[in-house]
């Protein structure tokens, strides 16, 4: 996977195609991007116990027995969801008022779509009139009111592709649920996690409006600090987010900045010549 892939087991999804949410959006649980009550709320759910088969490990186990014990996967295919991060944006935005009606989003590293399933549903965007850009290396199935880009963020012609795509426009809001494929190093996971979204941070500056928002995928481990104070700069309020979807046992968060300010003087790049 590519770094403008998902990380798996969890997040947006790996592999291109539909998460685990089966069926249409909104089958068996409403329109999606309405995310209505706590996970399992309403019903009683026995807990299921995974044996150890003779060709699974007991990581793979566990694995196993965590999905299948999992409120929000549940919900994720009862209510038509391409992901379980679905419920990671509906709860950020429950709480702080991001997708309200008509605004423009750029969704970076988006397959398999659950993120863009919500906001499309939320801000009302429609394929008369797209309000959401998507952009992912893998495979992302058509949604209504989202244009779609197959394309790897980081290469040089990405941010010039979405800006096309936007019209010409500017931005209300630029997500991240990007994270490079895992080595298994924590110190080197969460290096290329956070340059990611440096890079993320780095394009919404140029694409925000004024007033605008950045969500993004970070992981616990001390560097973030940095993007923290150099996000103040720029944003009048900076935060860290870890909505109750966001396993607890996850070093997984996001950081959350509103209110653009436009570019401090830091910021700009160096003036070409001598």
């Amino acid at each position: 996977m590519s770094a403008s892939g998902k990380q798996a087991g969890g997040g947006k999804g790996s592999g291109g195609g539909k998460g685990s949410g089966g069926g249409k959006p909104g089958s068996g649980g409403g329109k999606p991007g309405s995310g209505g009550g706590k996970p399992g709320s309403g019903e009683r759910v026995l807990k299921v116990r995974v044996k150890t088969a003779k060709k699974r490990t007991a990581a793979s186990t566990r694995w196993l027995a965590r999905q299948l014990n999992d409120p929000y996967v549940r919900r994720t295919k009862a209510e038509g969801f391409r992901s379980r991060a679905a419920y990671k944006l509906i709860e950020i935005d429950e709480q702080y008022k991001l997708l309200t009606k008509g605004v423009r989003i750029v969704d970076l590293g988006a397959a398999p779509g659950g993120w863009c399933q919500v906001a499309a549903a939320r801000t009302g965007s429609t394929d008369a009139d797209p309000r959401i850009v998507a952009i992912d290396y893998l495979p992302v199935d058509a949604l209504p009111g989202v244009v779609i880009l197959q394309k790897d963020f980081l290469d040089e012609d990405a941010p010039a592709a979405i800006v096309a795509a936007l019209g010409g426009g500017k931005a209300d809001l630029v997500l991240s649920d990007m994270a490079a494929p895992a080595t298994g190093h924590k110190k080197t996971d969460h290096l290329r996690i956070m340059h990611l979204c440096e890079v993320a941070a780095e394009f919404a500056r140029d694409v925000l409006k004024p007033g605008g928002a950045f969500l993004a995928k970070v992981l616990r481990g001390g560097t973030e600090n940095q993007l923290l104070a150099d996000l103040k700069r720029d944003f009048a309020q900076v935060m860290h987010v870890k909505p109750p979807a966001s396993r607890s046992d996850s070093a997984e968060l996001y950081v959350l900045a509103k209110g653009f300010r436009g570019r401090s003087e830091r910021d700009e790049p160096p003036a070409e010549g001598g």
